[in-house]
């Protein structure tokens, strides 16, 4: 018996070694130069490896606190002919003093500060430039994160440590070392903690939820005071989203960001809210934790995954691979004064476009510099960040900030989309990766930001295919229509285009209705209740809903005239919500459109870290009214997949007469004509969907827009054989209340074909056929 309990052991064993390496090459074939700080199978060493390929001296330094100590430890790496520097350490020769977290950090020296045995910390000895003709920018004084550190120790600004000064260059600057205070890298041992089963949902039924992790609960007073502003507060809030609809929810950005000098009372001052300054691509944010011990973000996050993932909730994330925390040049003009945390002091010209002199950084973003989406090394990066929160970390979708940046085909002294090159990040982000199928399964959904600053980065309906899109041609095309009614043009073709998925966008490439990511209003701008309150954006306000500073002032909004203004706000803000959930393509909704969540008509809110502009859960009797009106919208969106098409409707051509899944009718019953369409004076018009097609129990959906301000009467099509007209929901005023869209089985009867319906103006009606 003891032999056969020996080799049943041992097969064991081998069991879990062929598991283990099985994981430690399947992960090879992503981050192949296998960089970052990793331990061996056996637990018995750790690895050191990071990429440089101008440096010409690097130093690994190990700490047992993140702050206000010494290193503990110091090694020299060695280069390999990859240009990889790395050194491995027996576990148990180390200091005693790292038998618990091990912090580390990394200080290079390169041709514009070459190594001299003489130099300490705090010395500028062998200093030579700030920056060299080759754009280097080495110096030891700064000690360096790294780009592959799964956790990161802290901030480099916080409460007790507010001077940036010490991680810049330049002459005031150069020779103060950060060592004591510098972020340092957390050694993390691997875990088998779950992430739950993925939901292998298509994206087209997808509702998509957009939040900040911080502001979904911080002021929630249903959530233990101790998670609120955490992964584990967002958790406990899985099944409010799951009891509204939502089916993917997509957090603001979650990789480390410098948010730890919030200061939430008094003032903005470089305060960052929304997160879009990333400090390191792997790192889960450790103020979004309520456990901030090492390894405490990770196993949070992890766990908070998996509550999604337990109610059938995808989890994205919004993350900014276009430009990194580390800024651009202090003085505009001045090419000597930078801050270097990680890569910039690692390897400037690899990790970020310069321009053509290489002193200063290319600038898309408008936030300091592009990062070099262009060079393999960069690129590598990003597809092994991509990779860890995909599979390590759980997460189901991405949505990519200023995406433009990545579709970059030129390195340094220009910019230049193309989304035809094989080499450009976006492309090579869909080849190694698998991208979610039409109809659903295993994979991963890709959104993109398809817009950045300057040259030729505006390309809505311009990425390759695999990429989804945030349609901003639709957000502006509906606002204009609501909002701008005799100030700006808009045709009912156009309108007839983006309901029906921006063929003229996504068509052309072979793509599909719901590539479009649809919205009215996202984070950044005013947010839905504002939208049809205000005027003009007013971000002047004194704390706690501003002041911040940008901001788009073409907001096409509008506070809906002097008559019956309030009620007015909110049969708007009913029509720009019930517009979205009928439209072809995937709809998203910003964290407070299901209550009418206002902050006073600012539209750049990214600095405040505010009770203004964190969601709010007690609600007034209009604002459950209106939460009513959006949960039982995105059920009907739900209940009827003709809303969801996987291609195309067919025929869909506003010029032509007739289409076979959807007709377009006059107010009077008409087929719509391509002259009416095309008509700028027209502003009513409905439209019929074959449900039948789409084996819905209904067999058709009739919408009628009535966009004028006095009523329109439509007459009512054909319903379909022994069928009658019912009345889902009516945005009119008349019908404002908690029974605006009526339950499943309980429509209105309204009639048969022919029958005159008289629509309030700016109403939308919706009738169902049964």
């Amino acid at each position: 018996m003891t032999i056969i309990k020996n080799v049943q052991q041992c097969v064991k064993n081998l069991i879990i070694l062929s598991v283990l390496s099985f994981s430690f090459f399947s992960q090879a074939a992503i981050n192949q130069n296998q960089l970052g700080a990793n331990y061996s199978v056996n637990q018995q060493q750790i690895n050191f490896r990071i990429f440089s390929a101008n440096a010409t001296k690097v130093e690994l330094y190990l700490y047992d606190q993140a702050t206000g100590v010494e290193e503990v430890a110091q090694y020299s790496l060695t280069k390999d002919n990859n240009d990889i520097w790395s050194t491995t350490l027996d576990v148990n020769a180390l200091d005693p003093r790292l038998s618990n977290t091990i912090y580390y950090g990394y200080r290079v020296w390169g041709p514009n500060w070459p190594y001299n045995a003489a130099w300490e910390k705090g010395t500028n000895v062998g200093f030579i430039s700030d920056v060299d003709a080759q754009g280097n920018r080495f110096n030891p004084n700064k000690l360096l994160s790294d780009p592959y550190a799964k956790e990161l120790s802290h901030d480099h600004l916080t409460p007790q440590w507010n001077d940036g000064t010490i991680y810049a260059s330049g002459p005031s600057y150069r020779n103060i070392d950060s060592g004591l205070q510098a972020p340092k890298g957390i050694l993390l041992a691997a875990d088998s903690q779950s992430i739950g089963i993925k939901p292998t949902r298509a994206l087209k039924d997808d509702i998509i939820y957009e939040v900040n992790v911080r502001g979904l609960t911080k002021n929630d007073t249903s959530i233990p005071e101790q998670f609120r502003g955490t992964y584990q507060g967002a958790a406990l809030k899985a099944q409010y989203l799951a009891d509204l609809g939502i089916s993917a929810v997509e957090f603001l950005p979650v990789q480390e960001t410098q948010n730890e000098t919030n200061d939430m009372v008094t003032s903005t001052d470089g305060d960052n809210y929304w997160g879009y300054m990333t400090l390191n691509y792997f790192a889960p944010d450790r103020r979004y934790a309520s456990d901030k011990s090492a390894g405490g973000p990770t196993k949070e996050f992890k766990a908070m995954v998996k509550a999604f993932h337990d109610k059938g909730i995808k989890v994205f994330i919004d993350v900014v691979y276009n430009h990194t925390g580390e800024g651009g040049a202090w003085i505009n003009g001045d090419s000597s004064t930078y801050n270097l945390y990680s890569w910039r002091g690692l390897d400037n010209s690899t990790y970020y476009s310069l321009t053509n002199d290489k002193q200063h950084s290319w600038d898309n973003t408008g936030v300091g510099g592009n990062y070099n989406t262009v060079n393999p090394i960069a690129q590598d990066l990003i597809i092994d960040s991509l990779e860890y929160w995909q599979t390590t970390l759980g997460v189901d979708g991405f949505r990519f900030d200023l995406a433009s940046v990545l579709g970059n085909t030129c390195e340094h002294g220009c910019f230049n989309f193309d989304k035809m090159a094989s080499n450009n990040a976006l492309n090579r982000i869909i080849n190694e990766f698998t991208e979610r199928p039409t109809w659903g399964g295993q994979g991963s959904d890709f959104i993109a930001e398809p817009w950045a600053i300057g040259g030729n980065s505006y390309q809505v309906g311009g990425f390759p295919a695999g990429w989804s899109e945030w349609n901003g041609k639709y957000r502006d095309t509906l606002r204009k229509d609501q909002n701008l009614l005799g100030a700006e043009d808009t045709t009912l073709g156009e309108l007839a285009n983006i309901f029906t998925g921006s063929a003229s966008l996504y068509q052309d490439d072979g793509r599909a209705p719901w590539n479009s990511v649809n919205f009215v209003v996202a984070h950044d701008g005013l947010t839905l209740k504002d939208l049809y309150s205000c005027n003009s954006s007013n971000n002047s306000q004194l704390w706690p809903y501003g002041p911040s500073d940008g901001g788009e002032s073409n907001n096409h909004s509008w506070d809906q005239g002097w008559y019956n203004q309030a009620q007015e706000q909110r049969k708007a803000a009913r029509n720009g919500f019930a517009l979205l959930m009928l439209s072809a393509g995937t709809p998203m909704i910003t964290g407070g459109d299901e209550y009418l969540r206002s902050i006073q008509c600012n539209n750049n809110p990214y600095n405040l870290d505010s009770i203004a502009n964190w969601l709010n859960f007690d609600w007034s009797a209009d604002q459950q009214n209106f939460n009513t009106f959006a949960k039982r919208m995105i059920e009907f969106r739900k209940n009827h997949p003709s809303l969801r098409p996987a291609s195309f409707y067919q025929g869909i051509d506003t010029n032509s007469n007739y289409m076979e899944q959807l007709v377009w009718f006059q107010p009077d019953g008409n087929v719509a004509s391509g002259q009416y369409f095309n008509d700028a004076n027209n502003h009513a018009i409905a439209y019929r969907i074959d449900s039948s097609e789409f084996n819905e129990q209904t067999s058709a959906i009739y919408v009628a827009y009535n966009g004028w301000s006095g009523n329109v009467n439509f007459t009512l099509p054909w319903p379909g054989a022994g069928k009658n007209w019912y009345r889902v929901t009516d945005t009119s005023n008349w019908n404002e209340g908690e029974n605006t869209v009526k339950p499943v089985g309980s429509e209105d009867f309204i009639g048969g074909e022919y029958t005159s319906y008289g629509l309030n103006g700016r109403a939308i009606l919706v009738l169902i056929a049964k």
